[in-house]
């Protein structure tokens, strides 16, 4: 094992020093003129979680096998990329994990020694020792690490991997973040998820300044059934899957000061196959820009399942998404942008003292300041990265800029 003492990891001022990354600014700067109202704010791995956390937008998966690793990060935030995960865990074969090991190490350790501009950075580990032995192995590339996604996470095993998390922040100096994953059998079934999820959600309390979101394992949840979603239909089309989600929201997404940010369960599919149902995506919204072949583009790559998906998922309170293809993170980032008529209503029911209701800027609804706070309060902070949107323009505009190949 690496001697921790022969080289240490950056400290956090080391760290400050990386420059702030911001959604979008990967679209030329005369476009993002035309298309939003309010820009997207800079950010950088040292701001409040909380921020962070919505931040994320859609988290790119890789596993940590791949032989151009640290090009991969490279491109990847040149395409818009602001979070990864390097997956140690069910991306690659029980076998290969010493071989992800050294291969994520020497990625890291490369990207770092060349100052090349990265998203975030989180590693998927298997056991609550990777957490230490990575981040000594790593060094001074330990800097790049923004946290760390924990599989399978239940009460039993939960507590083992936020003390070693803990510890070795303590160790380091270094602020190391959590993403647990609920995804195990005995927080899906039935008979035994509420009881597992109120334990999940003592645990976590007790560790809050460190997490940073959970996240959804629909795979393992699905194949807890048997199952497996296809491209033609969304997660909550899988009722068993859905109903888990469902009490997942309930009891960790709650809006009363003792939630967390809940994330998108992962879109898997990104090559074209044999439809069994229409597209899902309206060709008005495309006709009116001109914007036919990329209406037909998202049908061929099965890309308009994940469109829905990802407004099913802000219906039902999750934020951001876990994706596995560059193609997909466009889509989700367009969707996070805050359309101009959800700014002014936000605006209107925060600017309001002591309740009462008013009709909204676009006089069609009913705002009601006590109980729609809770959502104008996330809606703003999700327009503070990834901005709002200008009045005229829409979804098909923005996903137009986003989608740089």
């Amino acid at each position: 094992m690496h001697d921790p003492g022969t080289e240490r990891p950056a400290t956090p001022d080391a760290c400050a020093r990386r420059p702030a990354m911001r959604h979008f600014d990967h679209v030329d700067a005369a476009r993002r003129k035309h298309l939003f109202y309010r820009h997207p704010r800079p950010f950088t791995r040292h701001d409040d979680p909380a921020v962070l956390a919505v931040a994320l937008g859609a988290t790119l998966y890789t596993p940590a096998t791949r032989p151009s690793l640290a090009d991969d990060m490279v491109k990847a935030a040149r395409r818009g990329v602001k979070s990864m995960v390097v997956c140690l865990e069910d991306a690659i074969a029980d076998t290969d994990v010493v071989r992800g090991e050294a291969n994520l190490v020497a990625a890291f350790a490369g990207l770092h020694a060349r100052g090349s501009a990265a998203p975030l950075l989180f590693v998927r580990v298997r056991t609550p020792r990777q957490i230490g032995d990575l981040i000594d192995r790593l060094g001074a590339a330990a800097e790049l690490v923004t946290g760390f996604v924990l599989p399978k996470f239940g009460v039993s095993t939960g507590g083992a991997f936020l003390d070693a998390l803990a510890d070795t922040a303590a160790r380091t100096g270094l602020r190391l973040l959590a993403m647990p994953v609920i995804e195990n059998p005995e927080t899906v079934y039935a008979e035994t998820r509420a009881g597992m999820l109120d334990d999940i959600a003592r645990l976590l309390a007790k560790h809050r300044d460190r997490i940073l979101a959970v996240r959804l394992g629909a795979t393992d949840m699905s194949a807890a059934y048997g199952l497996r979603r296809p491209p033609d239909l969304t997660i909550y089309d899988i009722r068993p899957v859905a109903g888990v989600i469902s009490d997942v929201v309930n009891v960790l997404g709650r809006a009363d000061g003792t939630g967390f940010v809940i994330t998108g369960p992962v879109w898997e599919y990104f090559s074209a196959g044999e439809r069994m149902f229409k597209p899902q995506l309206r060709r008005t919204p495309f006709d009116e820009h001109r914007a036919a072949p990329l209406r037909q583009r998202l049908i061929t790559a099965d890309l308009d399942g994940l469109i829905r998906e990802v407004h099913l998922d802000k219906a039902n309170g999750l934020t951001g998404k876990t994706v596995i293809h560059p193609s997909h993170v466009a889509a989700v980032h367009a969707l996070s942008v805050v359309t101009h008529e959800e700014y002014c209503d936000a605006a209107d029911i925060l600017g309001v003292a002591g309740g009462g209701a008013m009709a909204s800027a676009y006089a069609n609804k009913m705002n009601e300041a006590k109980p729609h706070r809770a959502w104008a309060e996330r809606l703003m902070l999700r327009a503070r990265v990834f901005g709002v949107a200008a009045e005229d323009v829409t979804f098909v505009e923005l996903l137009e800029a986003a989608d740089v190949r």
